[in-house]
């Protein structure tokens, strides 16, 4: 395929600028991204075990919900029964309140005693796989939500962008340079072969995420617009009349049988409630259809009639209409909530080579502008060169490593703190934050090694969290059946010290004329020092 060479220089520096600039972004949300398709396993491995009395049974729901609120009335605003108690969810009533921070909100959930007496717990619930969507969601940045998601979309935008010039400037040699991959002394070639082949063969994968996140960045202009077009200026999201005065709510036991028979292959996890003006009650079914995709990522929700339990299944994935499925489809295309766990697996594979991708992009920029040394003089590189490196290295590992340390943390904040989310956050922060700084103050080759020894440390504290629960040190627990959790971890652990070995022995026995050297930093503070002395 012949296309002119201005026309690709123009695609290439396109598809070059804009990859730098949201790379780093990009890098924390397939990363992250990778981690939360495994949401509720690390729920369960990250919530400790709650001391309320087992649940009492499905039949005996509304004797607790009419004992929580003698006691609790402000419960009554928002409550929910839960039909397979479990990790995360262990009482058969639940309801929030409103804690000392803006939208903070704090769970509790009740149960009888042996005694018949009410017992009502603070639930901890784990906070980690909410921090590690919001790292994907938000791209990493510390911002409020509505100010990072519009930065989120127009990443994604320009990650389209991206995505598409580079495929015009690999079209003139496609086929060729497809299954390419030559290793040798050339590491530039090296890495742009891996570059290109995990661009093209991940392309499709790409694109639906690309596309995906644009909707939902801004899908509140969408609505809006949608609104005004299609329905006359507001749209109804199936909210019911109000029922006549004085009818009483379906039991929660009758309401499932009753939803079991309207949605066979159905699982109900439980059902919502929220009073409305007038004492009106509004309800809703929480569950999972696994024949369908989801559009939430382990869920699906409808409305549903507490006095008939008649189900609006106009919400439900294979009962929508036309354009309805088309929404769901995007929200299932993205979330992987489709398939089972082999599209889980396939999707976090997907991801980490989608964080490779961000990261080999950058080194690429870096080495085809590094000056090549030709004599014995020391030959620093140029000031932009060496920070993109540093930033690529500071940024990405030192993500990693926040991530990893915060869910380390989850097995010991809770007999510590209170606000759970925050704690999270500032130790994800933290942790980020200095591995920036160390990249930046060490140099791309020592920091790169360094910090990926730093990742190791702190993803195996993660199986070391689990040991301390075993051993019962420091308030710490241990969940059975989450097993997989640890040797994931271990796994991770074993993958990041034999990438720090191989970035060790490259910065010191690679090219001398290379950021990744520790040639190249020496000869760089040599210089330094020369022009403070003159």
């Amino acid at each position: 395929m012949k296309i002119g060479t201005d026309i690709i220089k123009v695609y290439k520096d396109v598809h070059i600028w804009v990859g730098i600039v949201c790379g780093l972004m990009l890098f924390i949300a397939f990363y992250a991204g990778s981690i939360t398709m495994f949401e509720k396993p690390l729920e369960r491995w990250a919530t400790p075990p709650s001391a309320l009395s087992p649940p009492p049974p499905l039949e005996n729901a509304e004797k607790l919900l009419d004992a929580v609120l003698a006691e609790r009335p402000q419960a009554a605003k928002g409550y929910s029964i839960v039909v397979t108690p479990t990790t995360d969810q262990p009482a058969r009533v639940i309801w929030a309140e409103r804690g000392e921070r803006p939208r903070q909100l704090i769970e509790y959930g009740a149960s009888f005693a042996a005694d018949g007496r009410l017992e009502v717990e603070k639930l901890r619930k784990a906070q980690t796989a909410q921090l590690v969507d919001r790292m994907h969601q938000f791209v990493g940045l510390p911002l409020p939500d509505d100010a990072a998601r519009l930065i989120m979309g127009a990443v994604a935008l320009a990650y389209a962008v991206a995505l598409l010039s580079g495929l015009i400037v690999l079209l003139p040699t496609l086929v060729e340079d497809l299954f390419a991959l030559r290793a040798g002394k050339n590491l530039k070639r090296m890495w742009l072969d891996a570059h290109n082949a995990l661009g093209i063969f991940s392309l499709p994968f790409h694109l639906i995420i690309a596309l995906t996140s644009v909707v939902f960045a801004f899908h509140d202009p969408f609505y809006d617009t949608q609104a005004k077009v299609l329905y006359g200026g507001e749209i109804n999201w199936g909210e019911h009349e109000a029922a006549p005065t004085g009818r009483v709510p379906l039991p929660a036991g009758e309401l499932l049988v009753r939803v079991q028979a309207q949605l066979p292959g159905f699982e109900v996890f439980g059902f919502t409630f929220q009073q409305r003006e007038g004492g009106h009650l509004e309800a809703g079914v929480i569950g999972l259809d696994p024949r369908r995709g989801t559009r939430a990522r382990t869920y699906m929700r409808t409305h549903l009639d507490p006095y008939t339990g008649e189900v609006d299944t106009h919400d439900l994935p294979g009962r929508m209409d036309g354009w309805g499925e088309a929404v769901n489809a995007f929200f299932a295309l993205h979330f992987g909530s489709y398939g089972g766990n082999p599209v889980r697996w396939l999707y976090v594979l997907m991801g980490l080579a989608g964080a490779a991708l961000f990261y080999t992009g950058n080194l690429l920029w870096v080495e085809s502008r590094r000056r090549m040394q030709r004599g014995a003089a020391p030959v620093p590189q140029k000031r932009s060169a060496r920070v993109l490196a540093e930033l690529t290295v500071g940024v990405s590992l030192g993500s990693v490593a926040g991530i990893s340390a915060t869910i380390a943390a989850a097995k010991w904040l809770p007999a510590r703190v209170d606000d759970l989310m925050l704690w999270h956050e500032v130790i994800y922060y933290a942790v980020f934050f200095i591995g920036v700084a160390w990249a930046l103050l060490r140099g791309a080759g020592r920091g790169a090694a360094e910090l990926l020894w730093l990742c190791a440390l702190t993803t195996l504290l993660i199986p070391f969290s689990s040991l301390a629960g075993v051993w019962g040190i420091g308030g710490a627990w241990n969940q059975a059946g989450t097993a997989a959790i640890d040797l994931t971890a271990l796994v991770a652990v074993a993958v990041f010290l034999l990438v720090a070995r191989f970035t060790r022995r490259r910065m010191r026995h690679g090219r001398t004329d290379s950021v990744w050297s520790v040639a190249d930093q020496r000869q760089m503070t040599q210089v330094v020092s020369k022009g403070a002395l003159t």
